[in-house]
């Protein structure tokens, strides 16, 4: 059940709750054209070896349906078709990008419309559809597997969202969810806030002409739950066999559930 509430952080700011939806959907609009280029400079490219383990993890199988939140530009969708392609059938797979943000799913587009693009092969495997993770667009058990990339901390009712990922996996569906986290040791967790809080905001003004919207980004993962109180959140969501997995000392970290 939803624990809603009045008032809801926004990064270390505190706004009303209806305010954080549409607070989020403008940082997106600012950032979708340099998301890409962006992810690549804050983590020095290491998200695509982080999105590589999720891939790994879900271990896509041709006749597979992919639901993947706040995919706007679609990696992670071309990855799941591309794993599932690989093992060949005449079964092809499927993946849903579901954003609220118009601008993220432009971008992501566009970016498959690109010859020169990697992922390009893929995009008749895929459908985009703009809604929210609060009130997916899909019918009751209709998904083989539900991620979601960095962008469960931007939802405003999380509690809502995870629901609503339990509804939509079939039973026996996996759930993953990779999202940045917290440091391991009070000391990596030192040096990792000295970086994020003076460098990524730097690099957001310098390649996105956007410093806020990067100040408002580092200042959300410090707000989100610890890994364990987030484990505990999908349990209570209806999710069996729930764990996490530490990335990068914890930069990041993917938390795994099934339906059963």
């Amino acid at each position: 059940m939803s624990t809603q509430k009045d008032t809801i952080d926004f990064g270390f700011e505190t706004i009303a709750t209806e305010q954080k939806a549409g607070k989020v959907r403008a940082v997106f609009d600012s950032v979708a054209s340099n998301y890409d280029i962006m992810n690549d400079a804050m983590s020095m490219g290491i998200h695509r070896l982080w999105k590589k383990t999720l891939l790994d993890r879900l271990s896509p199988r041709p006749g597979q349906s992919l639901i993947d939140v706040a995919g706007g530009t679609g990696d992670i969708a071309a990855g799941f078709i591309r794993r599932a392609n690989e093992r060949g059938s005449d079964k092809p797979a499927h993946a849903t990008i579901c954003d609220i943000n118009h601008s993220m799913l432009k971008a992501g587009q566009e970016r498959g419309l690109n010859v020169k693009n990697p992922d390009a092969p893929y995009q008749d495997q895929m459908t985009r559809v703009c809604g929210n993770a609060e009130a997916l667009p899909l019918p009751s058990c209709s998904m083989n597997a539900y991620t979601i990339g960095f962008g469960i901390r931007n939802v405003t009712d999380r509690d809502a969202a995870l629901h609503e990922a339990y509804r939509v996996l079939k039973p026996g569906g996996r759930f993953i969810c990779l999202e940045f986290s917290h440091m391991i040791t009070g000391s990596l967790q030192k040096l990792y806030d000295t970086y994020s809080f003076n460098v990524i905001p730097w690099l957001g003004e310098k390649i996105a002409d956007d410093r806020d919207s990067y100040q408002y980004l580092i200042e959300s993962i410090r707000k989100f739950p610890t890994q364990e109180a987030f484990r505990t959140q999908i349990e209570h969501a209806g999710f069996s066999k729930v764990r996490f997995e530490n990335l990068s000392g914890g930069i990041a970290a993917l938390h795994l559930a099934w339906r059963l």
